[in-house]
């Protein structure tokens, strides 16, 4: 069971504004924020933080995991889109819009780039 995930930063203001937005789409919210991170919950939930965005507690640079990345669950492949169109709206990199993968699959996903180069998806088992 995990419990939370979290991707670094070089620029914590620059990310919350990244991620305030882009987070929106899958109805997350700030709840959470320090001079080191900010956590986001499901909105009308608990307030149990799912995601985090930080400065590296090394006080090194904050650098990508090769081969790592973060995956939202959605209800529906529009979101999916949004996911992707509002993230490259926002300045991040696209990794592939959305599509199903493997082609016939059922699955629906699209890949970004955040503004650190950590890399996040979106999908859906739904049609």
């Amino acid at each position: 069971m995990i419990g939370y995930v979290m991707v670094g930063t070089n620029n914590l203001d620059q990310s919350i504004k990244f991620y305030d937005e882009l987070l929106e789409v899958l109805d997350l919210e700030r709840t959470e924020k320090d001079e080191v991170c900010a956590g986001y919950s499901q909105k009308n939930s608990n307030g149990k933080i799912e995601f985090y965005v930080t400065k590296p507690f090394n006080k090194e640079k904050a650098t990508v995991g090769n081969g790592s990345q973060i995956s939202f669950q959605t209800s529906s492949r529009e979101l999916v889109d949004k996911f992707h169109d509002v993230g490259i709206k926002l300045g991040g990199a696209s990794e592939g819009s959305g599509g199903e993968r493997p082609e016939g699959s059922g699955v629906y996903y699209s890949y970004i780039r955040d503004l650190d180069g950590n890399k996040i998806c979106a999908f859906t088992n739904n049609q």
